[in-house]
């Protein structure tokens, strides 16, 4: 998918019928649930009489319960067998799940709809491995982020569709709510039918051996996440981001009635505005990630997810205007503000949740990817659980309202928010340099594709500014460890960033023999490792804007560790706020939001490389531009 949009994957036989299938199941699922919310908040005296918020939550505790109880099991079937064949299974059983809801519709019967909800949730605990784990077996890494974007644009939107239709077609007059029954059917049998376009996707561990004690293979799923700990502390990010999504999710019907005073329409609106919110910002994740798994819009969404969820409490009216319609609520003072604040916390949403679940999937072991994703789904499921729970609690023995339950939750988002990014500081670090390359400077990278996805390479620049680095880093799909002068390692501002990326730090012989000795010893750790080195063979930040001459230390770095080295040219940075055209004390922020080139030759054969070749080329890339 190089040079070309996200969206050329619709034309791809081997991503457009999964991607409908499980659209149109997140729509059944959508229309349903929505159906009886709207049922059991504006009629909930035909169905039960009971308090309508506790029911609200109640049912989604429902839904839930099957992904606590049977994602472990589920998880091993779909590493085990082929997938495609799988899904048109999953997808016969929803068709026999809607005929089940007629009857509950047709019957008026509390306990056989909560049975229905009950199998939903049992049917997607059953496509949830394999929703993500097919994605990696059909998709190449660069198309990884804008596969995983249209899938949660494709999903929400089928959540906004069904959250739109479930309630209105629960309000159409009829003696039971045959026109929610057909609907589900409807589309039921469509999902079948586009699942038989799905393409065979094989079995990735066809000798596994089931473990049918879902209690031990959902500690084993657990502890396949622990492997990893970039992947553990992804997975425990998107239970938390499930956690504070399901919290304002659920509560929009009840906080339309209860707290605004609206009716099903305006039900609708709200979670409309919630749902476009997080399909914008997950397709937005592409673009600004630049096609690559970047986990620095993780910090971003969550300060977005906080700032807009206390600002959704305070902009909620204290008071309820009774019989109030979609017209009259944006008519009304403040109106636009909650639309915004909704709207503003499903677009954080989306910056925050599909680096995440893109990260997951290309740091797992193939061979048990769908297992972590089952483990990640129980781990979803126990926080949406317990974000149910709360809801049930804080709403009703602690008295709270709905507005303050979202500020509590706002709140609680920005204290495990600081407690991740100082656990893991790598996400902060990376929200510091998507910053810089995408606020201070607008940097075009060409020839990204001129880097070995595998193995050890040793990418050279030429050395312009201070934060030469942190571009490159930025950019670059790989982690980059780079080699850099320790005093500018030492910079107060930048050394967290350096420190964090795990930069080594190095001196010349006479200036420090130790530093010397023992950044060769960390670059052949990196180089036998497989990992990328980042090197400024200048040995200096240029002063007067030119390339000075190389130093002799790629060639010892190669001759002991042959592997190819990448040149690559800095351009247009000279000038700027971080590069030494003036002195400190009279830098201008002249070229803020200037256009920063790098430019990425073909890779160099270990046996042709040389300082002075290296050198060569990289002034040919740069040309005459500084």
């Amino acid at each position: 998918m190089s040079g070309t949009s996200q969206f050329a994957l619709f034309r791809a036989r081997r991503f457009m019928p999964f991607f409908m299938t499980q659209a149109l199941g997140a729509l059944n699922d959508n229309i349903f649930k929505n159906a009886l919310a709207a049922l059991l908040v504006f009629q909930s005296s035909r169905l039960a009489g009971l308090n309508t918020d506790q029911l609200i939550n109640l049912s989604a505790m429902v839904f839930i319960l099957p992904f606590f109880l049977f994602s472990a099991l589920f998880g091993q079937f779909a590493d085990k067998y082929e997938k495609s064949r799988q899904i048109r299974g999953i997808k016969l059983f929803e068709v026999t799940i809607m005929a089940i809801a007629t009857i509950g519709f047709w019957l008026n019967s509390l306990p056989l709809l909560l049975a229905v909800l009950f199998l939903l949730g049992f049917q997607s605990t059953m496509f949830g491995p394999i929703k993500y784990g097919i994605l990696p077996q059909v998709l190449d890494r660069r198309e990884l982020v804008g596969g995983n974007a249209l899938v949660e644009m494709g999903t929400f939107v089928a959540i906004l569709a069904g959250t739109i239709a479930g309630p209105q077609l629960a309000g159409i007059e009829a003696g039971w709510p045959v026109w929610v029954s057909l609907a589900a059917l409807a589309v039921a049998v469509l999902g079948y039918l586009f699942s038989r376009g799905i393409p065979a996707a094989g079995p990735v561990a066809p000798d596994l051996v089931v473990n049918w004690n879902v209690f031990t293979e959902t500690w084993r799923n657990l502890r396949f996440i622990n492997e990893n700990p970039t992947v553990l502390n992804s997975v425990l990010g998107i239970s938390w981001f499930w956690f504070f999504g399901a919290t304002f999710l659920v509560q929009i019907p009840s906080y339309s009635q209860n707290v605004l005073g609206g009716d099903e329409d305006l039900m609708s609106l709200l979670l409309a505005m919630f749902i476009v919110g997080i399909s914008t910002g997950s397709l937005l994740c592409e673009r600004l990630s630049g096609r690559q798994v970047e986990i620095g819009l993780v910090p971003f969404g969550s300060i977005g997810l906080t700032v807009f969820g206390l600002d959704l409490w305070l902009a909620s009216p204290l008071q309820a205007s009774p019989g109030l319609s979609i017209g009259a609520f944006l008519a009304a003072p403040g109106s636009w503000r909650i639309v915004v604040d909704l709207v503003m916390i499903g677009i954080f949403g989306g910056f925050y949740i599909v680096p995440l679940y893109a990260l997951v999937q290309q740091r797992s072991e193939p061979a048990h990817r769908s297992r972590v994703i089952a483990g990640n789904n129980i781990l979803n499921a126990l926080f949406m659980v317990v974000a149910a729970v709360l809801a049930m609690v804080v709403l009703g023995r602690a008295g709270f309202s709905i507005p303050e339950l979202f500020m509590l939750t706002a709140i609680l988002n920005a204290v495990v928010a600081v407690y991740i990014f100082t656990l893991v500081p790598e996400f902060l670090m990376r929200f510091l340099v998507w910053i810089l390359i995408h606020t201070i400077y607008r940097v075009r990278p060409s020839g990204l594709d001129r880097i070995p996805e595998q193995g050890p390479v040793v990418l050279a620049a030429n050395h312009v500014s201070f934060v030469d680095p942190l571009i490159i880093g930025g950019l670059v799909r790989r982690p980059v460890r780079f080699v850099m002068h320790h005093r500018i390692y030492r910079i107060p501002l930048l050394r967290f960033v350096f420190r964090t990326g795990k930069a080594i730090p190095i001196a010349s012989g006479r200036e420090d023999p130790a530093i010397l000795e023992n950044a060769y010893q960390r670059i052949g750790e990196v180089l036998d490792a497989g990992e990328v080195l980042g090197i400024f063979p200048e040995g200096a930040i240029t002063c007067d804007g030119a390339i000075h001459p190389f130093k002799k230390g790629i060639d010892k770095i190669i001759a002991e560790r042959p592997v190819p080295v990448v040149p690559m040219a800095l351009c247009h940075l000279w000038g700027s706020m971080f590069s030494r055209r003036d002195p400190l004390l009279k830098r201008r922020p002249y070229k803020l939001w200037a256009r920063v080139e790098l430019r990425i030759g073909q890779p160099i054969a270990p046996q042709e490389v040389s300082a002075e070749r290296l050198e060569a080329e990289i002034r040919r890339l740069r040309g005459d531009d500084q």
